[in-house]
């Protein structure tokens, strides 16, 4: 028998045994990785480009490297595709056989499958009234009298004649090309400036239009809105799998990764920031003009929310300090930061706002998710749980509002689930499971209807995080699993089994069915890792209630990565918050992504973020006496509300890794 390697693709999350001697590309098809072949394997059309990531990844417990694959060094074929801008490590999938342990990164480039936008943009109710503004200005042509009033002088003095603005400054950069500018408009031009404070840019003749993006960058998904700064409206929308996932699935992997190798920091940041610069150059490809001809210079500002982790490291500051008690970051306050000094492919000269820390890991994306819901404004008391890999939760109403946040794990996005998969087409999303039969039928991203194996096949590639909720829903309510998550067996059907391993696992979709030629399984790792996830979720909540002295919500919202997607009555039946009814759930989509864009529409929102995170009160659960026995019970599907002393052994038995979650 040939020997096999573990092989793991990222962002996807896909891994498993290949045989010696496959190619990467073969070994992608085989686990349902979405990678380009447009040739047919011939190297001829540079496509499949992934990147061989270095070194012992200890979570994984795999080593990585180039002398695990041959040839070990790029051959003439490939070196017609690779360019030095690829960055290290790149090669052709098609190119290179497997002989060891590998872990790949799949480029955004090379994948496939597009992926949809969870994080869609909705209608904001805003006043319009941004920190970027555009003012044009017509001169009279100096001439040999005028020679003692300088073209910034001139400038200056108008704008304050003009439009009131006083005491401006001009940016360095912006300033020389303040003449050519001048001059190539016929004495007209328009001028950008930034919270009335100073000029980021001048343009020959009058312009009208002003762009700026909002980003949301979370553990998993990045997402930028790119918005009509005069209309307030969402030119277009891109995202993308966050490029930082090969380092860790979670914040406190990425934070190891830091700590344990001496240029992580710097790999990942430049990781991210690369990732926002290629989000950039596609979110603008429609705007460009011969005046502006390169990616990005079109947009005069940014606003960017993330979690204090990814914070951290978009910024360059150790994370360290905020992986360890008392958990406290380098700075709460809200940044502004030019561009360039980021290395961020907008306008050199323009700012990113860089909202707000409320507390330890409550980030910048919880004061987006405050900003945009206004729970301070409000009489009921609201739950609102971001949903993501790290869960963020605020509750309470206009007399205090309190925040918390747990390490719900990347499951919910579709990663470290055995099948699991970004959203794309191909991934299964919705689920309905006969409670008599225990067939299924389910929904695929790219198709309208539902489906059941009598459809023949469907090309279903995997499940993605809405799909996760719901199979395992469905598998509790059709009595496939128990309250603790066990698999029932012998139920009278094929589709409960026990896979090679004797470890039981639920077919969803036939091999005959998809596009990867295998048997698309629930197993009872997934289950587990779900049970883990929303457990978290529940906990955070009830501890949160406690603290505050409610017995009752009166309405919850759901937002983050899931946004218009996840299922409410599949959540009630997990218990993935308390019980209320199923109408007073309200899903709110990427609430975090809203605020963003609020900042970026109404300067005045940034001050009402920079005072609000002042104000709620940080909440830490995991220091919380009846944390473990609340997180015990929490782990019950729904949930218990009744003592259950065997609950921890009875799940560590059966597999659970309690010992290593009960403090995320």
């Amino acid at each position: 028998m040939a020997n096999k390697f573990k092989v793991i693709f990222q962002p996807a999350g896909r891994r498993g045994e290949v045989e010696e001697g496959k190619t990467i590309l073969e070994a992608a098809q085989m686990l349902g990785v979405d990678l380009e072949a447009l040739c047919g394997n011939k190297k001829v059309c540079g496509k499949c480009k992934v990147r061989i990531e270095e070194g012992y990844f200890e979570k994984d417990n795999l080593e990585s490297g180039m002398k695990h694959i041959t040839p070990l060094a790029p051959t003439e074929d490939e070196l017609k595709h690779i360019k030095p801008e690829d960055g290290p490590g790149i090669r052709l999938a098609c190119a290179c056989e497997i002989h060891g342990d590998l872990k790949i990164f799949v480029p955004e480039r090379s994948r496939a499958g597009k992926q949809v936008v969870r994080k869609a943009a909705k209608e904001l109710s805003i006043a319009l009234d941004p920190a970027v503004k555009k003012y044009t200005l017509k001169f009279t042509p100096p001439t040999l009298h005028d020679m003692t009033t300088g073209d910034y002088e001139r400038v200056i003095k108008a704008l304050e004649e003009q439009y009131g603005l006083k005491g401006l400054q001009f940016d360095y950069m912006t300033l020389k090309r303040l003449q050519p500018a001048l001059r190539e408009g016929g004495w007209m031009a328009t001028f950008t400036v930034w919270m009335d404070k100073e000029i980021i840019k001048v343009e020959p003749g009058s312009v009208d239009v002003c762009y700026g993006l909002a980003v949301d960058i979370g553990t998993t998904t990045c997402v930028g809105y790119l918005c009509d700064l005069s209309t307030g409206k969402v030119i277009n929308t891109e995202s993308m799998m966050n490029p930082q996932v090969p380092y860790g699935e979670d914040v406190m992997s990425r934070i190891t990764y830091a700590m344990t190798n001496p240029e992580g920091l710097e790999t990942m940041q430049k990781a991210i920031i690369a990732g926002l610069n290629e989000i950039i150059e596609k979110v603008v490809a429609e705007i460009q003009n011969e005046k502006c001809p390169k990616p990005g210079c079109t947009i005069d500002d940014l606003t960017i929310v993330f979690n204090t982790a990814m914070h951290h490291i978009f910024l360059g500051f150790d994370p360290e300090y905020i992986g360890k008690s008392p958990f406290i970051p380098a700075v709460q306050q809200s940044l502004n930061i030019k561009a360039r000094d980021l290395g961020i492919k907008i306008n050199p000269a323009a700012y990113i706002h860089v909202l707000p820390i409320e507390a330890g890991f409550v980030g910048a994306d919880n004061v987006g998710v405050l900003i945009a819901q206004e729970q301070y404004y409000q009489d009921d008391m609201v739950l609102v749980i971001d949903v993501g890999t790290n869960g963020e939760l605020l509750l309470g109403n206009k007399n205090r509002v309190c925040s918390t946040s747990c390490a719900t794990g990347p499951a919910f996005e579709g990663a470290q689930i055995k099948f699991g998969m970004r959203a794309a087409p191909g991934a299964i999303e919705k689920v309905k499971i006969d409670p008599e039969t225990k067939e299924p039928q389910y929904k695929v991203i790219g198709k309208a209807d539902w489906h059941t194996h009598i459809d023949g096949k469907i090309n279903a590639k995997g499940i993605c995080g809405s799909g996760i909720i719901d199979v395992i829903a469905e598998m509790y309510k059709a009595g496939i699993i128990d309250k603790t998550g066990k698999f029932v067996m012998n139920l009278g059907t094929n589709r409960v089994r026990q896979d090679i391993d004797g470890k039981p696992e639920y077919v969803l979709a036939w091999a005959e069915e998809t596009s990867i030629n295998t048997d698309i399984t629930v197993t009872q790792a997934d289950v587990r890792a779900l049970q883990l996830a929303k457990g978290a979720l529940y906990t955070g909540a009830k501890l949160m209630m406690k603290k505050m002295g409610v017995t009752n919500l009166d309405r919850v919202e759901l937002a983050g990565a899931f946004g218009s997607h996840i299922d409410r009555e599949a959540s009630l039946a997990l218990g993935m918050f308390p019980d209320v009814p199923i109408e007073k759930v309200v899903v709110v989509g990427n609430a975090a992504g809203d605020g963003a864009r609020m900042a970026l529409l109404n300067k005045n929102k940034r001050t009402e973020a920079e005072e609000r995170a002042r104000w709620v009160e940080f909440v830490e659960i995991a220091t919380d006496p009846s944390f473990e026995k609340e997180f015990m019970q929490a782990m019950h599907i729904p949930h218990m509300k009744d003592k259950f002393p065997n609950l921890k052994k009875n799940l560590e038995e059966q597999g659970a890794p309690i010992a290593s979650s009960i403090k995320g």
